[in-house]
């Protein structure tokens, strides 16, 4: 009962972060940038171990070169001493620095190999691990762009919709602006044609002696001469 109950939540669990790299893929890449830092941080540590184990074999091979030397000599100069003895003493010495030499030489030139090779897989390791993370970000570019689309055409296919169940609304309100103009109209007609027809006579003599007047006013002005009107006859 408590396995089932564990694998229940460890479902659970599973689902609620897949649902969050689903909703949130940017906050996914930045840790997968951080995992990477750390793994190259730390292969990078292993790297320079290794770098510090062929600078010591490297000073151990120039060490037992500079004794291989210095032996070579001496046995030659107690040789030439006749000192056989002591010649034969710097002549073994020489052999056993010569044997350590040789494998000094040998797990150097392993332990260089093994360097370039792990230097150049991480070389490949972080190229590849780079190329997928900015493979990643434009898919995620794109994802976002793509979102965006998609909400903005559910929002105007939610948008007609509304528009299309308040057909009814607007075609009422339609009518009633029409309704409302036209009783304005028809409110202003019944005003004009209430007005008295003397007041309507008297005005329209009033506004042609003021036309009259200034025509004359501006042939003063340009010096032409005034033609009055004749009167009519009775």
């Amino acid at each position: 009962m408590f396995r089932r109950l564990v694998h229940l939540l460890r479902g659970l669990f599973a689902q609620s972060v897949s649902g969050m790299e689903r909703r949130n893929p940017e906050a996914l890449l930045e840790l997968e940038k951080e995992n990477l830092r750390k793994q190259i941080g730390s292969y990078n540590q292993g790297l320079a171990a290794h770098a510090a184990l062929c600078e010591r074999l490297m000073s151990q091979v120039r060490k037992l070169e500079q004794e291989e030397r210095d032996l070579h000599a001496r046995t030659k100069a107690q040789l030439h001493a006749g000192n056989r003895e002591a010649a034969g003493e710097c002549a073994l010495r020489l052999q056993t620095v010569r044997r350590e030499l040789a494998e000094n030489q040998k797990q150097m030139e392993q332990a260089e190999t093994t360097y370039k090779e792990l230097l150049r897989a991480r070389e490949v390791s972080v190229r590849a691990a780079q190329q997928k993370l900015a493979a990643l970000k434009q898919s995620i570019d794109e994802l976002k762009i793509r979102r965006a689309t998609a909400e903005l055409t559910e929002m105007a296919a939610g948008l007609t919709s509304n528009l299309g169940g308040s057909g009814d609304t607007l075609d009422r309100l339609i009518k009633m602006v029409d309704e409302e103009r036209e009783l304005a109209a028809g409110r202003t007609r019944v005003a004009r044609d209430s007005m008295p027809m003397n007041d309507l006579g008297v005005k329209e003599v009033d506004q042609r002696a003021l036309a009259e007047e200034a025509l004359n006013e501006f042939m003063a002005e340009q010096q032409v001469p005034v033609v009055r009107p004749s009167l009519p006859q009775s």
